[in-house]
């Protein structure tokens, strides 16, 4: 493998064309419940955080094609792992997409009982005691789930259904918050309910801990679109009072919907070819911050994967086709990469990598070491709160990690331990701590 690295950029400084600038413009007209918002901080909440967070995103599914236990995770490198995904039922409630995977599978060392939780659930509990850092956050939605949140947010009783489902299945699981995955609303009527949703959500969460946990503080977050088609339409400011942190999607820019390749994570845009970088995480963070959005709330959003390009001469080029992938057609692990026979690509002026192979005539896009500690050094430049990771199955273990180089980037990580006591949960082991 051969890697070729474009030109050189000061941090801080931007491309020597500078990218395209995004319409600050608000979304339309939207009411956003502001009365009585006071009331959802009690004391304590929001505390000052002693260093960055680590996100990583951890799914139900890894442990089947990906094979990839919560064993293999780099639980002491993480403060926030979100695990993904609940889904929504057909009447609103938030349930298990998979309770093979989530509380039945048995893992080495796990004993049958009607009353105990096992599978997945119980595992990460059993890192939370073992890495008091690792918080663990129920992430609810994604792009299955998409088409199930208009209509549970459309109502006063549908937003309570869902809140009060969503911090039961938080508490019978034994974990510390939720995150919102709402793949996104549609018009000025769902940006509004996003906000009253998250609204009902941080009520019961602060209810939830009222009653078992008096003083804490359970975080929600918001997984954040990147893309201005959907980041104009939401009410970011009205949304911003309930959320803890925003988890800024900054990847997913190109892929086998466009007409040509393209970089899927860049930082800026290309003026040379501009073809390849229609969007870019600058754009999406200007606009995040026109809004008053508190930088570190925002936290980097970064792939453990990469997207492929068949039949292509280059980058910007058109293609036919994706490959393989490792457990998904034109997906392919960051550890998978590059492919063997691919040159390695790393731009500097936009900050974005891809591999290619003139024999084969694939490219992949992607993120490596060098482009993760460029854009973790302009995170800090701009005075965000962190680093985030889709997903946990595709990065290496130990050298070459990129969730390794995030930590060695930021140095510091948030320290706020994470909650063990669960005495309302289902489970007999989780109300015992495994004990």
């Amino acid at each position: 493998m051969t890697t070729v690295t474009t030109t050189t950029m000061t941090l801080g400084q931007r491309p020597s064309s500078p990218p395209t600038a995004v319409s600050s413009g608000r979304p339309s007209a939207v009411s956003s419940p502001t009365a009585q918002a006071s009331l959802l901080s009690p004391p304590g909440a929001n505390p000052p955080t002693t260093g960055y967070r680590n996100v990583v995103y951890y799914t139900n599914w890894a442990i089947y094609k990906a094979n990839y236990p919560p064993s293999n995770l780099p639980a002491e490198k993480i403060t926030h792992l979100l695990y993904a995904f609940a889904g929504i039922s057909l009447d609103g409630e938030v349930e298990s997409l998979d309770t093979y995977a989530d509380v039945e599978k048995a893992f080495e060392g796990d004993q049958w009982s009607t009353d105990h939780v096992r599978g997945v659930v119980k595992q990460v509990y059993a890192l939370k005691k073992q890495h008091r850092n690792l918080k663990v956050m129920l992430s609810i939605g994604g792009w299955s789930q998409r088409e199930r949140f208009a209509p549970a947010a459309a109502t006063e009783a549908g937003r309570r259904r869902f809140a009060t489902s969503a911090v039961k299945l938080m508490g019978d699981w034994g974990m510390d918050g939720l995150d919102i995955d709402w793949e996104y609303p549609e018009n000025p009527q769902q940006a509004a309910d996003f906000v009253t949703l998250l609204r009902t959500c941080r009520e019961e969460l602060n209810r939830y801990a009222s009653e078992t946990a008096p003083g804490h503080h359970f975080p929600l977050a918001a997984a954040s679109p990147a893309g201005p088609k959907d980041y104009q339409m939401m009410d970011l400011r009205g949304m911003d009072q309930y959320v803890d942190f925003w988890n800024l999607m900054a990847y997913d820019y190109a892929g086998s919907w466009d007409d040509v390749t393209g970089h899927q994570s860049n930082l800026f845009t290309d003026a040379s070819n501009p073809r390849s970088t229609q969007f870019s995480t600058k754009a999406a963070l200007d606009h995040y911050l026109s809004q008053d959005i508190r930088a570190d709330k925002i936290v980097m959003g970064l792939p453990l994967y990469g997207r492929s390009f068949t039949n292509t001469d280059g980058i910007g080029k058109p293609y036919s086709g994706q490959s393989k992938g490792s457990i998904e057609e034109g997906i392919w692990h960051y550890k998978a990469l590059p492919r063997p026979g691919a040159v390695e690509v790393f731009d500097r002026n936009i900050g974005a990598v891809y591999s290619y192979n003139s024999d084969t005539r694939e490219l992949v896009t992607y993120d490596n070491v060098e482009s993760v500690n460029l854009k973790l050094d302009y995170m800090k430049s701009r005075g965000l709160g962190g680093a985030m990771f889709w997903e946990a199955a595709g990065d290496r273990s130990g050298e070459g990690s990129l969730v390794g180089a995030a930590v060695s980037n930021m140095g510091v990580l948030e320290s706020t331990e994470n909650w063990l006591s669960y005495p309302q949960s289902q489970y007999e082991n989780i109300r015992n701590n495994l004990s």
